[in-house]
């Protein structure tokens, strides 16, 4: 006993807070620590406001379908080079057709490797980048439906696994087979979606009465028809400086000299200045030059 009170008078002289320290009980040690009156108060989160929808535009997400106009392979597609989607149906705005069927998409190769040796296979990766609309201008496009965080551009390689379109091909067990380059046939149809919400201005879509012109007798003269095409076809055409569409297609303008230009990514532009009388049926085949 004596022993016992001499090793704890020791304790409680070498540490005196130890014996000093008044006992907790159960109900004071679970009381949360009190705040201390400099330490900020966390902010509470405020409620989100209802999306507000565009007066006239593209909403974000609004689907696009396409499809790719030739094949493309990682045998000889190279990074950069410039790939070119049609689009298969008319995308409206509150009845007016702001995307039109026959329009012109644009992606981007953003990797290609060849097969390889040890039956290593190729790579294929294939940005969507955007949509021509109906009045010209261009409106980006994503291949991924949601975007969360990150790069709002897709690689439309993923979207075709995705829907078991097209599949990678996979390692060889054993080196003596060759591994297989990716190839997207033309004709490959996806679906792309609108990237962010797209305000448009209503007055640029409206349809254009055709030009009315006299002739020499006094009536209306006819128009002239302008067929323009183009190897290879999905190129851009301008009249007057003017887009007007995509190769193939035909062209309705009114007699007297007008310059149609075609031009497409990776190729020289071609150019002609022609006089068409009222009435005239004009075709244009030009083939493009690779730059």
């Amino acid at each position: 006993m004596k022993v016992a009170c001499s090793l704890l008078l020791s304790a409680s002289l070498v540490c005196p807070s130890f014996a000093q320290t008044p006992a907790q009980s159960p109900s004071q040690s679970a009381q949360p620590p009190q705040q201390s009156k400099d330490q900020p108060q966390a902010q509470q989160s405020e409620p989100q406001l209802p999306k507000q929808p565009l007066a006239f535009g593209l909403e974000d997400s609004t689907p696009v379908k396409i499809r790719i106009t030739r094949n493309l392979s990682s045998a000889d597609a190279t990074t950069g080079e410039r790939v070119d989607f049609e689009v298969l149906e008319d995308i409206p705005v509150k009845g007016v057709i702001v995307i039109p069927r026959g329009g012109l998409a644009l992606g981007t190769v953003t990797d290609a490797q060849p097969k390889r040796r040890m039956g290593r296979g190729g790579k294929l990766d294939v940005n969507i980048d955007d949509v021509r609309l109906i009045d010209g201008e261009k409106v980006p496009l994503r291949a991924v439906k949601e975007a969360k965080g990150g790069s709002h551009t897709g690689a439309m390689t993923g979207a075709i696994v995705a829907t078991a379109i097209v599949f990678f091909p996979a390692a060889p067990l054993f080196l003596l087979i060759h591994g297989k380059d990716i190839t997207i046939p033309k004709g490959t149809e996806i679906t792309a979606y609108v990237n962010g919400d797209i305000p448009l201005d209503p007055a640029k879509f409206q349809p254009q009465p055709a030009p009315t012109v006299q002739s020499a007798n006094g009536g209306d003269a006819l128009l002239a028809s302008i067929e323009v095409k183009s190897t290879p076809d999905g190129a851009d055409i301008t009249a007057d400086d003017k887009y007007v569409g995509s190769t193939p297609s035909t062209l309705k303008l009114p007699p007297g000299d007008h310059k149609i230009k075609v031009e497409k990514s990776g190729f020289k532009p071609w150019e002609k200045t022609l006089t068409v009388s009222e009435g005239a049926t004009v075709t244009l085949n030009p083939t493009l030059d690779k730059e």
